[in-house]
């Protein structure tokens, strides 16, 4: 068991001795060192003080650590740094998929097969607790996120690619929701695999990407959205640049330059205190249109960027991918129609419909279903996939696969761009498709 206190104790003394150091290399006028040599600097620093942590307890008459406690304590400093702190535990387990913590002692734990359990602390303070969302608002992301009572509310992406929303001063105890993320490199083939989508489903996808669709996924909250959009654009060419726009930096696609070596990712950027410097999603959008990208994919539409990003759709950046929270494929229409009323521009509805048929091609429903209370387990699904095919006072669409009779989308109706979709390779009588 270790001791979280120690922890912190020892942590104190690296960070001190490494803030030192800092202010000798400025003095110096050296160049201030790389993320990767300062964590291996900090690595030596542990090491330093856990030998003398061990001489004065021997000092002082007591038991120093053991081998194994010391290494136990080394990562547990290393995480408190550069890590999630007692996090870290949590988000090594593959089976975790979400942490909710609602105040530093009140963690509950949703594993991948449905059930969820109460787990340990993660502080023994809500002060500890909104410490550590601080010190990963000061080193996630592009620029330092504040976390405070002038800045409440936290979205960002940490190192391994999970998502951290937090917020307090609005509730009782500061709130913490965290979504791992367990497929970063994922393929349309992964996901055939696990169930989420059929191979006629896979191979339609595929032929959309490569006819550069737009292509919209839609989805609850955690229906598995983003991990859907991380596999279509994995179909995407290497040799096309590709521009991400994002609230908070998650879905990685520059990550993987074996795959896509040429990415730019945007990641909107918060007012400070005196409510300067903001950088929004529609802003973003604009100027991503400026940055001779080949695609645009905006990881998560929540407001007035809708207006931006369908202009950009139907003005020749075909191909784009997005993702949108909805209940169901037809629901998307009317929410794009919400979020076009609230934005800037006040779009009424019939403009807005009129910019969605010209910009939209097909519109991807994920469900998410939870079953383990039923002796089942938690499942992610395609469930319909609906083309837009025009507009008569209100979009026009053709749920082109439904949700079949055994749970999972089948072919239902004909695909009116299909020819577009068999000069990439689709062949709908071979595949299983509609006939």
């Amino acid at each position: 068991m270790i001791d979280h206190g120690l922890v912190r104790r020892l942590r104190s003394g690296v960070a001190e001795r490494l803030g030192d150091q800092r202010r000798r290399d400025a003095a110096a006028g050296l160049a201030p060192m790389s993320t990767e040599d300062e964590r291996e600097y900090t690595r030596s620093l542990i090491i330093q003080v856990l030998e003398d942590h061990a001489r004065a307890e021997i000092a002082g008459g007591r038991t120093p650590p053991s081998p194994e406690e010391e290494a136990a304590l080394a990562g547990a400093i290393h995480s408190a740094l550069f890590g999630v702190g007692r996090l870290q535990p949590l988000l090594d387990d593959p089976r975790v998929e979400n942490i909710d913590i609602n105040g530093c002692d009140q963690v509950f734990v949703s594993y991948s097969d449905g059930h969820e359990v109460l787990a340990d602390p993660v502080a023994d303070s809500d002060d500890e607790l909104i410490e550590l969302v601080q010190l990963l608002g000061a080193h996630a992301g592009l620029t330092s996120r504040p976390f405070d009572s002038a800045n409440p509310q936290l979205d960002l992406r940490l190192p391994d690619g999970s998502r951290l929303s937090a917020v307090m001063g609005v509730c009782q105890r500061p709130s913490v929701s965290i979504r791992a993320t367990r497929l970063g490199k994922v393929f349309l083939s992964d996901l055939v695999g696990n169930g989420t989508m059929t191979e006629e489903i896979a191979d339609f996808l595929r032929a959309a990407v490569a006819a550069r669709k737009n292509i919209m996924i839609a989805g609850s909250t955690n229906a598995g959205k983003t991990t859907l959009l991380r596999a279509l654009a994995n179909e995407i060419r290497p040799e096309e640049r590709l521009i991400t726009v994002e609230r908070a930096l998650e879905v990685g696609i520059g990550e993987f330059p074996d795959i896509h070596p040429n990415v730019v990712s945007f990641e909107e950027r918060l007012p400070n205190s005196e409510g300067l410097g903001g950088i929004g999603l529609a802003e973003l959008v604009r100027r991503s249109l400026r940055m001779n990208p080949s695609r645009v994919i905006v990881g998560e539409v929540l407001g007035d960027e809708i207006i931006t990003m369908l202009n950009a759709m139907s003005q020749g950046n075909d191909g784009s991918l997005s993702t949108i929270h909805a209940n169901s494929s037809m629901e998307v229409f009317n929410r794009i129609s919400t979020y076009a009323i609230q934005s800037v521009e006040r779009l009424p509805i019939e403009a807005t419909h009129m910019l969605v048929a010209g910009a939209l091609n097909f519109v991807v429903f994920m469900r998410r279903r939870n079953d383990f209370g039923r002796g089942g387990v938690l499942s992610r699904y395609i469930e319909s996939i609906r083309e837009v095919t025009g507009i008569d006072g209100r979009v026009l669409s053709s749920e082109v696969f439904a949700l079949g009779p055994a749970g999972r989308a089948v072919a239902h109706a004909p695909i009116g761009c299909v020819a577009d979709l068999e000069e990439h390779g689709y062949s709908p009588r071979s595949n299983g498709g509609w006939r």
